[in-house]
């Protein structure tokens, strides 16, 4: 099994262009796609293929590992490209790697329920939403946390899901896990982002790994990292005005 190098895997996403898809099962024989998924090897090793696409270029084909780690080659697998894809449209150059970058990250995101991530709503009616993974360690975060209030006054929503910055080994993701296992999970996170003790259990069937994986899959490299709904990710702190503004809503 052969893995790009994780500093690469971060900047490059499937590129979900509007042409045809292909979800390659292990017995496919037809088409070119099909046929590339069977060469895709390295030094002998065939490569964990989840999926192929086309893409605008004729005889280009971005390739998506299970791994989620993502590049384009030509159709015999000789030739691989690791980069963004751009277009050189009326309007300038449009990222398309990064568009669907978005896309992608947009939908994994979407498919995480709201039982298992932290939300603060407020009491204004909701005209957004942003993710936001977090670790209670990290400073940032605990800048961000203070700015939630007047989020929440102007309508966005603040959906936290973890990233445990030092890995699972570490302090936070012991903190994230047991406000994961609290009964008030809402009143544990600002507990621990005002840097109070906690003292709940961390052995509750809890998804502060399983978001810890999401977030290194989907481009989180440190926190606090907001999603925005077109699946944008801005990373560090962002003072609640600039967010809006972001969002196109009335600081």
């Amino acid at each position: 099994m052969i893995a790009l190098s994780r500093r690469i895997a971060s900047t490059l996403f499937a590129l979900t262009f509007p042409l045809t898809v292909l979800i390659l099962p292990a017995s496919a024989a037809a088409g070119e796609a099909d046929r590339l998924a069977e060469r895709l090897q390295v030094g002998g090793q065939p490569m964990p293929v989840a999926s192929i696409r086309d893409t605008p270029m004729e005889g280009i084909y971005q390739v998506r590992l299970e791994t989620g780690e993502s590049f384009y080659s030509d159709v015999e697998g000789q030739y691989f490209l690791v980069g963004d894809l751009y277009e050189n449209s009326g309007q300038g150059l449009v990222n398309l790697t990064e568009q669907s970058r978005n896309d992608e990250r947009a939908t994994r995101l979407a498919g995480v329920a709201d039982a298992e991530r932290i939300i603060f709503r407020g009491t204004s009616d909701s005209q957004a939403e942003i993710v936001v993974f977090t670790d209670t360690t990290c400073p940032y975060c605990r800048q961000f946390h203070e700015e939630v209030p007047d989020l929440n006054a102007m309508g966005i929503e603040v959906h936290y899901l973890a990233f445990p910055r030092a890995g699972m080994n570490g302090e936070g993701a012991r903190q994230l896990q047991q406000i994961w296992c609290a009964d008030n999970r809402s009143e544990a996170m600002s507990s621990a982002k005002r840097q109070e003790a906690l003292s709940g259990a961390v052995d509750c069937d809890n998804p502060v790994e399983a978001q810890y994986h999401l977030g290194m899959e989907v481009g989180v490299q440190g926190t606090p990292a907001i999603v925005l709904p077109d699946g944008r990710m801005v990373p560090g702190y962002v003072p609640a005005e600039r967010l809006a503004d972001m969002l196109g809503l009335d600081g």
